[in-house]
């Protein structure tokens, strides 16, 4: 069991969470289920889901895992309307699926550094085009087929999940640093889309943790930190990486109609106070 930092209800609510078999949305997927929700548990693979959905549902909380990839439309829509005739309309939509791939980063920092391996132009458009695909397209397939229940009824709130890149770019992840920024972008612009019709849309942008997809980025095989981690923990004021327990009480907060009822349109760094250092 989490402790949940906000005494929120969500009672009745429909919380359709994608990529929630990662390290950071299973978390927010059990928040919200304990929290009283609904939850919708959506992941490219169902192995990781099924044990969430398991796990919740053996402790008296209500959460249904669901197989889809987000660029697939076609199983989107299936799985809508899986959600529509099991749990109801979705109130809350919670996008997290998105990542990273070897293939759209460079090896080098610097073009002009002498290190082997990929240069900026090595890079193919395939491993640039997933990456962007997966963060942007399918942020915009799963919110056009899951939003429109809440524009019918007048009510709703998205969540996105953005990220540090998109303020600024990180060396070595172009593809994901742009893919992001898209997400940042692309919340704004929903919020204003949607400005009359109830629905709220904000994003989170979490802060460096440790997750599968970075892990040898950040650490070497011997568990100690790379140049790369060292560098990050220079410029992030309060001296470590973000643990992903402390994004609940951020996306418990922009979900909550009593709490912020009058914020849209926001991209809130949850990042240990590295966007707010200069580097001097």
């Amino acid at each position: 069991m989490l402790e949940l930092p906000l005494p929120v209800d969500f009672s009745g609510k429909v919380v359709v969470i994608t990529g929630a078999g990662g390290v950071i949305c299973s978390v927010l997927a059990r928040a919200f289920a304990q929290a009283g929700a609904k939850v919708a548990a959506i992941n490219r693979s169902s192995p990781k889901i099924e044990v969430l959905a398991k796990e919740l549902t053996e402790e008296g909380l209500i959460c249904k895992a669901y197989q889809a990839d987000v660029l697939d439309r076609d199983r989107l829509k299936e799985v809508h309307k899986a959600v529509l005739e099991e749990l109801g309309p979705c109130d809350i939509l919670l996008n997290g699926a998105g990542g990273n791939h070897p293939s759209a980063n460079t090896d080098r920092e610097y073009h002009h550094e002498d290190t082997p391996g990929k240069t900026f132009f090595d890079l193919e458009p395939e491993g640039i085009d997933g990456v962007f695909r997966l963060n942007f397209q399918g942020t915009l397939n799963v919110t056009q087929i899951f939003a429109a229940d809440m524009a019918q009824r007048g009510a709703g709130c998205i969540l996105n999940i953005s990220s540090m890149n998109a303020f600024s770019p990180l060396t070595k992840i172009p593809a994901y640093s742009a893919a992001k920024a898209g997400v940042s972008n692309f919340t704004q612009w929903l919020a204003n889309y949607f400005a009359g019709t109830g629905i709220r849309c904000n994003a989170i942008a979490p802060g460096f943790l440790l997750t599968n997809q970075n892990k040898a980025l950040l650490y070497h095989e011997d568990g100690s930190p790379t140049r790369r981690t060292v560098n990050i923990l220079a410029g992030t004021p309060m001296g470590r990486l973000v643990d992903s327990r402390e994004l609940v009480g951020a996306a418990l907060f922009l979900c909550c109609e009593e709490a912020a009822s009058a914020i849209t349109g926001v991209i809130l760094p949850v990042d240990c106070g590295f966007s707010a250092n200069c580097g001097v």
